[in-house]
């Protein structure tokens, strides 16, 4: 991959670290220390964390940085919402004094060059936003590896897609804006009744005002890592959630893109069904099988290789025919509006 460009001298832009955080009473600590311990100037530096209703030790973790600069914000809406997080979002960007927005969830880690690897990209290149990478790490079962090899291929088509200009996809656990540039599309106003999309949903408005001015930032030193989910009802009612923004997206072509990879996974298990009256369905499905095979194992020896993971591509072939049913649920259920997130159900 081609190394992006980079400002490797004085840094002068105020950030503000964005974080809505509920009930993340085990993680948030290590989240918090990583921040703290940044190499960027410390007084160019602000952390607001919304507690979103947490009923766990949060917001006592939280105040315990006070001293240290932690900014603590808590929702007390007098309405019920869709989307909370959205809500802390936008009320912790109304109390910022930063001039770039950096979002990231309460259960990362980063390493130390983190923000300065951001601002750096952005002193140099001027986007109006940044998509970052995002990886899973600490591993502990056959399941999350998995996970891991999936996500990686959603982050590196994200990655691609801006790269050739078109805004699809990214990580609110990674994302860079500028304030102004939030306000000018009307921050959240018109995705507001879904409760995710604080995202991609955000990306495609700002790349609607400017395109070709967002930019992804393939380094290394700016990648958060966050953990895979650890059973798979958690898994689908996580991909339920992300899969529920697509009927948002504004770019046709890139919902083409969406609809094709699925219809072509589709028409692989609908040949197996017809392989059982006829055998030469089988035959296509093995050809169709290994072009699939082919063209991801190539695209994710590229993405593996910048994590340092080339490991995974292994569980290609386990990954690969468990994906033709994953797609198939995704597109059946993604209409199902309705989901679990944070202990809530929401849509």
């Amino acid at each position: 991959m081609k190394q992006p460009k980079i400002n490797t001298g004085n840094l002068t832009t105020r950030v503000t670290v964005l974080i809505a955080a509920r009930n993340e009473e085990a993680r948030i600590r290590y989240t918090i220390e990583d921040i703290l311990a940044q190499d960027y100037p410390k007084q160019l530096i602000e952390i607001i964390i919304v507690d979103d209703h947490s009923t766990d030790r949060t917001s006592a973790i939280i105040s315990s940085y006070a001293n240290r600069g932690v900014k603590l914000l808590q929702l007390n809406e007098a309405q019920p919402l869709n989307s909370y997080k959205k809500k802390a979002i936008a009320t912790a960007i109304g109390m910022s004094s930063g001039e770039l927005m950096i979002a990231t969830d309460a259960d990362c880690r980063m390493g130390t060059q983190w923000l300065s690897s951001i601002v750096g990209y952005y002193e140099a290149n001027q986007p109006v936003m940044i998509s970052s990478p995002v990886a899973f790490f600490e591993e502990k079962t056959l399941f999350e590896r998995m996970q891991t090899l999936e996500f990686s291929f959603l982050i590196g088509i994200g990655g691609a897609f801006i790269g050739n200009k078109r805004a699809s996809t990214c990580n609110g656990a990674n994302l860079a804006y500028r304030k102004d540039v939030f306000y000018e599309v009307g921050g959240f106003a018109g995705i507001d009744e879904l409760a995710s999309g604080d995202d991609e949903l955000l990306l495609q408005k700002i790349a609607e005002r400017y395109p070709g001015q967002i930019g992804f930032l393939n380094l290394r030193e700016a990648i958060v890592y966050t953990h895979a989910k650890y059973t798979l009802k958690e898994f689908l009612q996580q991909r339920r959630r992300w899969a529920s923004k697509s009927t948002k997206y504004k770019d046709k072509k890139v919902i083409a893109v969406a609809l094709f990879m699925w219809l072509f996974n589709m028409t692989m298990l609908v040949n197996i069904a017809l392989g059982f009256y006829d055998s030469w369905f089988f035959k296509l499905v093995l050809i169709q099988f290994a072009i699939k095979c082919l063209i991801e194992a190539v695209f994710l020896y590229l993405i593996c290789s910048f994590f340092k993971r080339a490991g995974l591509l292994l569980l290609l072939l386990i990954v690969a025919p468990l994906h033709m049913l994953y797609l198939a649920y995704l597109g059946i259920m993604s209409n199902a509006r309705k989901y679990y997130w944070k202990d809530r159900l929401v849509k």
